[in-house]
């Protein structure tokens, strides 16, 4: 039995006879059978991992909650003997207990806030690489504003930020907000840095190769070390405590240690023989050299994580730019011997 086609007809919308159809229950069917489809069909659902506990974080907060307990009881005790002694020596060492826990409170507020400080960087600079990859317009104002209140304390960037704060209005994509604020914000910064590792690198360079000593020389590096770390946090707006140093430079060492950046001697050798030094300069020398090749690693380092904004706009700065400042001045003295 055949079906009779109908021919093609115009009709009007408003017409009596036209009538809706309901929809096809086919094209309902697929949502039925993934509502009534059995338990065992649906894709298996991974369960949450179990968080582990950290022994290491509570054996060192008992640790010092125990040392903190031992303190507090030898100076109750010392001010104890002190008042049996004479009232007058009693109220001597109460005063002096007094200011010592009370700088010591303050002490460790400024260690938390400038852990938390440390962290406010962190994430900010992980919100930048969102708003990179997902050009959200919303989130790239709101880093903005929270780029400008980080600035605020570094008069430096009085007129970058103004710059910046004119100009925000007119652009409407949120990578391009990023992009803006890190030209404006973090290029004196990047120069101020670069100026940072290069000093500090050649301090090390020019001690370790005089010191008669190894250990002086280990000091010295240490000391340097925790100095470009904490210069380079408080340029970029970290102001970290002496906790939120050893931090970064607990960071900073995990990295070299991880990439093989402590054991660079074929780069820094290459460095060194390409600008004609290795057969002319004494081994003590050279060592100096290479320590401040290595200070300059771990200046770079530094910068990738105190720096608000991750490198997308500006260029990264290159240890192969460094080590030729760093050997400039060795240039100028071999061309005034030879002439």
């Amino acid at each position: 039995m055949t079906e009779t086609l109908r021919k093609p007809a115009i009709f009007s919308v408003d017409d009596p006879r036209l009538v809706v159809a309901e929809p096809d229950k086919a094209q309902r069917s697929s949502v039925e059978t993934l509502v009534e489809a059995p338990v065992e069909n649906l894709p298996a659902v991974s369960a949450p991992r179990k968080r582990r506990i950290p022994w290491g974080a509570m054996f060192w907060w008992a640790l010092s909650g125990l040392v903190l307990l031992a303190l507090g009881l030898a100076v109750t005790n010392l001010v104890g003997d002190l008042f049996a002694r004479a009232p007058w020596l009693g109220g001597i060492g109460l005063a002096l207990a007094l200011v010592a826990g009370l700088a010591l409170l303050v002490v460790m507020l400024r260690e938390i806030v400038g852990l938390a400080r440390l962290a406010t960087v962190e994430s900010m600079r992980r919100r930048a690489q969102d708003v990179i990859a997902s050009d959200d317009r919303e989130r790239g104002r709101a880093l903005v504003a929270d780029m400008l209140s980080l600035t605020r304390r570094i008069p430096r960037l009085a007129r970058a930020r103004a710059r910046l704060s004119d100009h925000q209005a007119d652009i409407i994509d949120g990578r391009d907000l990023v992009r803006l604020a890190e030209r404006e914000l973090m290029s004196p910064l990047d120069i101020e840095a670069r100026r940072l590792v290069v000093s500090a690198s050649k301090r090390v360079s020019v001690v370790t190769a005089i010191s008669p000593r190894a250990a002086v020389d280990m000091v010295f590096v240490l000391v340097n070390a925790l100095s470009l770390v904490r210069k380079l946090a408080v340029l970029y707006g970290g102001r970290p405590g002496a906790l939120g140093v050893f931090k970064l430079l607990r960071q900073v060492m995990s990295h070299l240690a991880l990439t093989g950046g402590v054991s660079l001697t074929d780069s820094v050798v290459q460095q060194v023989i390409g600008h004609g030094l290795a057969t002319r300069l004494s081994a003590r020398l050279g060592e100096g050299m290479v320590n401040g090749l290595l200070t300059a690693r771990l200046g770079l380092l530094t910068i990738d994580l105190v720096r608000p904004l991750p490198f997308h706009e500006l260029p990264r700065p290159a240890l192969n730019d460094l080590a030729g400042t760093l050997l400039r001045p060795a240039e100028g003295g071999d061309a005034a011997k030879n002439q």
